[in-house]
Formats: structure tokens, sequence, C-alpha cells
């Protein structure tokens, strides 16, 4: 090419048309062409990564081990962040012949850092990189959809079901299952299939007898599909032959069935698989394998650059299905009509993203007649499970296996007129707790309605606020006077504690303003915007506090997954030095505002007049 092709073709990509005319000839000047042959590694992990690559023609495919992160293809670029980072995180390969553009990356890093436009495109949100190139964002999910695999969609584990039998005990089957099709084993070995629209459209509306063996009605002759193939090519032949169902096979062994629901699924979330595996467990194997699903769901939407905030409200949507779930399979009818089970603190704000503990309780109806020893035994077993899915237990032993989590509804009330009449430590603590409280299984307007008097009891004792409010100020801001991080010296040494920090002040001001404007959100997120509505607080600091506090969640899940892979406890530390120049930047900035904030708390409680 040209030097004024190569221009053109550098200038149309996305962020690089911000660069000046004598820019883009800098730029251009350092390219070199590479050609790759199909089923290459251009890039694998704990390498040092020296160029950014333009593809010019073909395909690469971003790798997690077996997982499929992200596709680049003509006109789209890779990895500015394994530049910016230093480190190869993922492998990339092409699955077509390739030819790329490199751009050294001393070259990409020196435009970048002196162009706030590319800087701010590179670690903006994913939601403004869309509306920035929308048109690039759906080709790109075309591609993604091309070369997707079977596999890669929700596959339901087979059902099987004799051919005798008898239409009837099908239904119950697929009750019981909570499925929408049972695969039969027919006579003479062929595999067939019955759905529920089959005993709608051919049992009853025929009135066929209900004792009458289910293959009368069941499809024999199915269309397979090989978990290897590719997506593309089963909608092709669901839709040249008007299925609804493939089913799927590994070698010569069914492995399941595909549906046309799942298919057109996939795209849509790529956590729909973990969801659907949550929707259909019927044991308690099948809610611990969708359970182990979860840490691989937060990586995927982490390393595409979704906001950590967005991450957390995808994840405790998860858990919540999770733990209703839980209960619905192992506690008895009578407990599920009289109870209602709630989840705590961070799980109840939607902020625990990684598992670190559990927080939550049980509240019984006053008519409850189940014995609290029976209850007990069942909230022990709860927990245990809880435990085996990877659930670590609280320290601070709040949790429904702890008989001080486990009351009647007059008995909750209770605690909370102690927690906000006679002030104490361990009160306002189990009262923070409890305001993040939300329901996830039984009847939810016990909750509700002891909150409403949460409001009621606070109200009418006028010093409570300030003394609520008055932890924001239990640790101090790691940064100095000149803007350096004050770090550890002992245990953890060179590190700092991010949620005390920084978090811990973000989310307990946030939720002192919160119970004092009888705000029933729980998210800090969502909190915010009600503070904004209410006039609490102006738009701007409403803003920099929503981005400092999705900033310090990203940060510290970052660190946190390092963790998970270093196979060490998970924590609050995180360590400034391993931080990029501009990551420390936003960190500084960050604590800046924290600090802001809790001259706004102080402010606002009058802090500095109680003892």
């Amino acid at each position: 090419m040209s030097l004024l092709e190569i221009k053109s073709f550098i200038s149309n990509i996305t962020p690089f048309d911000c660069l000046s005319n004598s820019e883009l000839e800098e730029v251009c000047s350092h390219l070199d062409i590479v050609y790759f042959k199909n089923n290459i590694e251009v890039l694998t992990p704990h390498k040092q990564a020296e160029f950014l690559y333009f593809v010019i023609k073909g395909v690469v495919q971003e790798k997690n081990e077996d997982e499929v992160i992200s596709v680049y293809a003509e006109n789209e670029f890779f990895d500015p962040f394994t530049l910016i980072r230093n480190e190869i995180k993922h492998t990339y390969v092409t699955v077509q012949e390739s030819i790329c553009y490199m751009l050294p990356k001393e070259i990409f890093l020196k435009y970048m850092y002196q162009n706030e436009e590319i800087e701010s495109y590179f670690f903006s949100s994913i939601s403004e990189k869309l509306n920035n190139s929308i048109n690039n964002e759906k080709s790109k999910e075309m591609l993604s959809f091309a070369i997707a695999k079977v596999e890669d969609a929700f596959i339901q584990k087979p059902i099987y079901i004799s051919h005798d039998e008898t239409i009837h005990n099908t239904v119950i089957k697929l009750i019981d299952n909570k499925v929408e099709s049972m695969l039969i084993e027919g006579s003479d070995g062929e595999v067939g299939i019955v759905t529920d629209s089959d005993l709608v459209k051919k049992a009853m509306y025929n009135r066929v007898d209900l004792d009458s063996p289910v293959s009368s009605i069941a499809t024999f002759g199915l269309e397979s599909v090989n978990a290897a193939d590719f997506l593309f090519n089963a909608q092709l032949v669901m839709s040249k032959k008007k299925l609804k169902r493939l089913l799927v096979k590994r070698d010569d062994d069914i492995i399941g069935t595909l549906d046309i629901v799942s298919l057109n699924s996939y795209f849509a979330s790529h956590t729909h698989s973990t969801s659907s595996l949550l929707d259909n467990a019927v044991s308690l194997e099948e809610l611990k394998e969708a359970s182990e699903r979860f840490i691989k769901t937060i990586r995927t939407l982490y390393e595409k650059g979704v906001k950590v905030r967005y991450i957390s409200k995808l994840i405790s949507q998860l858990n919540e299905k999770l733990f209703e779930k839980l209960f619905d399979l192992t506690a008895s009818d009578e407990l599920k009509a009289n109870s209602c089970l709630v989840i705590m603190g961070s799980e109840g704000r939607s902020e625990q993203i990684l598992r670190t503990d559990q927080d939550n309780a049980l509240i019984l109806r006053d008519s409850c007649e189940i014995s609290k020893e029976k209850i007990m035994e069942y909230t022990q077993t709860f927990t245990d499970n809880l435990v085996d899915f990877g659930y670590p237990l609280c320290d601070g032993n709040i949790m429904v296996s702890n008989p001080y989590w486990v009351k009647t509804y007059s008995e909750f009330k209770d605690e909370v007129y102690t927690w906000i009449t006679k002030p104490s430590e361990e009160g306002f603590m189990n009262l923070a707790i409890f305001y993040d409280a939300i329901s996830v299984a039984g009847d939810n307007k016990l909750l509700a309605e002891i909150k409403d008097y949460v409001f009621h009891i606070c109200n009418n004792a006028t010093t409570f606020y300030p003394f609520f409010a008055r932890p924001i100020l239990s640790f101090e801001t790691p940064l100095s006077m000149f803007s350096d991080f004050v770090v550890d010296k002992n245990k953890h040494k060179d590190e700092l504690d991010l949620k005390k920090g920084g978090i811990f002040p973000i989310v307990h001001g946030v939720r002192s303003l919160s119970i004092e404007n009888q705000i029933s959100e729980t998210s800090t997120f969502e909190r915010l915007k009600e503070l904004h509505n209410l006039g609490v607080i102006d738009e701007e600091f409403k803003n920099e506090l929503t981005e400092t506090f999705n900033y310090l969640l990203a940060l510290r899940l970052k660190f946190r997954l390092e963790k998970i892979d270093a196979h060490e406890k998970l924590d609050n530390y995180i360590n400034p030095s391993k931080l990029s120049i501009l990551e420390k930047d936003l960190l500084k900035d960050s604590l800046k505002i924290v600090n802001k904030f809790k001259k706004f708390i102080n402010n606002h409680f009058k802090l500095s007049m109680i003892s």
C-alpha cells in the first residue's frame, strides 16, 4: 500500500481518527505488515507485548483457555490493553489467514498519552465506546455469531423416558424436571423426542387417551448437530427444515438438545448459559455446577471492559437466583410459606462480585409453628450447602446458622428498636447490614414492613443520624498531603486497604444519607441517583462519586482476580506500585473525591460536634 492508502486505512479506525495529519504520518511511518497462516498464535499469555495489530484482512480470536472472549476482523485492532498493562493475559489466534499492520508499542503509548481523546477512549466505559462506534460493534456481534460453537450455547442435558411410558406420567416428569422436552428411548433403539407442544397439539387436541404410550405422540428421525460445529450452521439447519430443536452429539454420544430459544438468546447475553443452568437445576449437584461458572462469567465481563457496576448487577441477579433456588429445593413447604430469606450487606447492595463471605438472615412469621430446633437444623444445612458452593463463612457470623439472625417478625422489630434507640457500635453495624437487605425467597412483605419500621423509629430518634454516620471517619484516606500513597509497613507491606480507605466511606456515607431520606434502594449507585433526585447532592458530585466508586470496585476486582489465579486468600489490599501511571493518577483522583465526600458528610451531620 502507498502511504496515502495506509493513512486512509488508519484514519478510518476509531480513535485514531483523532490524530492530527502530522501525528498520523508519524504513526504510519512506523507500521510494518505481517502475514499469519490460519490457526497461528499471535500473542500468548505471560509474554511481553511489543506491537498493536491492525487487521487488514482475516479474523483473530481472543481466547481464555477454550472460551472465546472477543473477535477482531478487518478494520479492527488488538490488543491495546496488553501494551498498557505490559502483560498478555489471553491467547490471540488466527481463525483465517490474516494480514495485519504492526505498530510498535512505544509509538502507540506515545501518542495515546499525548492525545487526550485517544487516552480517554481506551479508558472510557464500554457504553461510551458503543455510542462512539455502534456500527462497528454490531458487525462484531455478527462475526462473533458466525464463529461461535454449538457447545457455547445452553444445551439441555438429555432426560430419557421409555417409549411405553404413559402420556400422563410423561407430563408429570416434564413438570417435575422443569423442562419442555424429553427424549424417548424407542423400542428399536432409535431416539425420539416429546415436547410440551406435542402434548397440547397431538394429545389434548386429538383427545388421545392419557394412558396411551408416549411414543404415539413422539417424533422420531431427529436431526443432530455436533457440539463443535458452528452455531451458524445449527441455525441454518433449523431454519431450512423448520425445526425448533436439534440433538447435540459429541462423537457418537448424545449430550443434550439445542433449542431455538437458547440459540437466539446466546448473543443477547453471554451469561444465558449460567442463568439457564440455575433455572433448570433440580438438584444440589446441578445448582453447584451452575454456581461454579460465576467466576468465569465475571472474568469474561471484566476483561471485555464492562463497568463493574454492571457486572455486579448481573452477578447479584445470578446470586439471588441461586439463593432462591437453594431455598426452594431444600426448605419445607411450611417454612417457605412462613418466612422470608434475605441477603444483606454487600450482597444486598449488589456489590459482592466475588464471594468473600455470607451475609443472610431468615425472618419468620409470628404465627410460624415450626420449632426453633427444626428451623436451626435446616439453616445449618443451608449454610453448609453455600460453603460447598464456594460461599465462605462470615467472620462476623452474620448467617442463618446463627440464631441471632433467625427471628420472628416481631423479634426483628424489637432488635431494630434496640439498634436505633440504644446506640452501640455493634447495634449500628447490625442496622447498617440489615438496612442493605433484600428479599430473595419467601414473603418479601415481612422485610418491607420491618424496613418501614426502621424509617419510623429513626425519625423519632433525633440524635441517631450523626452517630450512625460517624464511622465514615474511622479510617484515614491513604493519600498524603503531597498526593503520595500511604501504604502499610508491616503485614501488608507496600499495600493499601482499598475498602477502608475508599470504598467504605462512600458506601456508609451514602447509606447514612439514604436512611435519613428514607430511600428504599439498596445499591450504592441507585442510592446516589435518588439522593441527587431529592436535591441532597448536585449532579456533578453524584457523577464524581459514581465514577469514583466504580473505579475503586474495578481496582479491587482486578487484584482479587489475580489473587484467585495465585490461589491466595481474597482481601481488600492492593499494591499501588503494580498500577500503570494512568491507573495511579486515577486512584489519586478517586481518593481526593473520597476526602471531599467525607468533608461533606462531616458538615452535613455536624460530626465534629459529637464525641
